[in-house]
């Protein structure tokens, strides 16, 4: 006669109740591992986007360093080549002007040889005559006329000793502007390809830096792809609701709410119910 006519109903409705506080509760969890996950997440996924934004200033700055470094190597190339034509250039000439040299010293020494010859031949003849013969008039006016032959022949002389002289000068010159200028051309192409050594030695460091980088660069690529294909997965397990959790815990709440509410009607109306029957 004391049962209570909402028995059933009640136990439904705490059934439902404890149903829903497993569901909030499971939902909680699930909220806090997706919190979890989404923050580590994030902060990998901005992680590998610094490294590989670092990784592609590095590339770029040397990048354009090799560029410059090939610019610098060609322009030090071409500067050897023409450094080396003109010593070329200047060895021909210099070899050219030794010879021509050599010839107009020979040709001033025997002219100037054959002058002096000549001077003492008639110097010798017109002194002998002379000796022998002194009061014949002719020897007079042959000797004067030696005179002004030998003269002649004297300053011919004196030409070709001037001449010969110039020509050893302008070679001791030639070959001191040389020998000058073909130190300074070894002094050059020598301090030239020290720079291109060392520059194709940086060249072949910084080609096996981007080298390195670049690998360095897939690696983070990768790594980048495989944090965003995680992403994508749990933005669609924790992002990708009709409603928040929010929005879903509030509406829970109240379901509970109103479910207790109905549970402590019930628990009142059954009280009043067995009352009425005691009485009756």
């Amino acid at each position: 006669a004391g049962a209570d006519p909402f028995k059933k109903v009640k136990g439904l409705i705490e059934q439902m109740i404890a149903r829903l506080l497993d569901q909030a509760k499971a939902e909680a969890g699930h909220k806090a591992y997706c919190d979890k996950e989404l923050g580590e997440t994030d902060a990998k996924k901005a992680e590998h986007e610094d490294d590989i934004e670092r990784l592609d200033s590095k590339l770029r700055q040397t990048t354009a360093l090799i560029a410059q470094l090939e610019g610098e190597i060609g322009d030090l190339q071409q500067e050897l080549a023409a450094v080396a034509k003109s010593q070329k250039e200047m060895d021909t000439n210099r070899r050219a002007e030794h010879e021509d040299y050599k010839q107009a010293k020979s040709d001033y020494e025997q002219g100037v040889e054959a002058v002096q010859a000549a001077i003492q031949v008639l110097r010798n003849y017109y002194g002998k005559a002379f000796v022998q013969a002194p009061e014949v008039s002719t020897h007079s006016a042959a000797g004067g006329a030696s005179t002004g032959i030998i003269g002649l022949l004297e300053v011919a002389e004196s030409d070709f000793s001037k001449n010969l002289a110039e020509v050893e000068a302008d070679e001791r010159e030639a070959e001191i502007v040389y020998k000058r200028q073909t130190n300074e051309n070894k002094i050059l192409t020598a301090t030239k390809k020290t720079e291109v050594k060392y520059k194709q030695r940086e060249l072949a460091q910084s080609e096996q830096a981007v080298s390195e980088l670049r690998q360095d660069r897939e690696g983070e690529q990768s790594e980048l792809d495989a944090v965003l294909e995680y992403l994508s997965k749990l933005n669609k397990m924790c992002v990708a609701k009709p409603d928040s959790y929010q929005e879903r815990k509030a509406r829970r709440e109240q379901e509970i709410e109103g479910l207790k509410n109905a549970l402590e009607i019930l628990e009142g109306e059954g009280m009043a119910l067995v009352q009425v029957k005691k009485h009756q």
